[in-house]
């Protein structure tokens, strides 16, 4: 039995992520050099500074990805563990989830973070295969409280409490 014979573009495919990275870096870099900052009321270290390290990081990387796949240099194939690669995707565990981030994104307004985070992570949980009918509306409902109360009340960030805003 022959194997067959790999194509020349199959084994430099990561070049494609090494020029999507350095697509990425310029942008980011281009981004960075057009922000409007004042230094003399920023300072030496303003918000340029972290987007202009991470531009040139992702150039750096692209570089060096290319260097290597070029001098022979490959990824590790994906071994998949205990997948089955030659299965067919969940379609509708992706459906399901994908409907229940939209749910969550148009109900975010009306319902507020509590609510809609609520049945985001009770929709996941369904989503992703849990069948407890009791347990898990309790746990999605105390993880979006605690969710809610680390954002909006110890970090300062605020998220729309929606009707239970007076009772939060």
């Amino acid at each position: 039995m022959t194997t067959p014979k790999p194509s020349r573009l199959r084994d430099r495919s990561e070049l494609g992520v090494s020029a999507l990275l350095l697509l990425l870096g310029v942008l980011v870099l281009t981004d960075a050099l057009t922000l409007d900052v004042d230094v003399t009321a920023r300072g030496p270290v303003g918000p340029a500074t972290v987007p202009l390290v991470v531009g040139c990081g992702l150039l750096v990387v692209a570089v060096l990805l290319a260097l290597d796949v070029l001098h022979g240099g490959r990824g590790e194939a994906e071994g998949g563990e205990d997948i089955d690669l030659d299965a067919p995707a969940d379609w509708r565990t992706v459906l399901l989830l994908t409907g229940v981030f939209l749910g969550f994104a148009v109900l975010i307004g009306p319902l507020g973070f509590p609510v809609s985070g609520a049945l985001l992570f009770w929709g996941a949980a369904y989503a992703l295969g849990s069948r407890h009918p009791a347990r898990d509306p309790l746990i999605a409902a105390v993880l979006s409280l605690l969710t809610y109360g680390v954002f909006d009340r110890l970090l300062g960030v605020p998220l729309p409490g929606g009707p239970l805003m007076g009772v939060l």
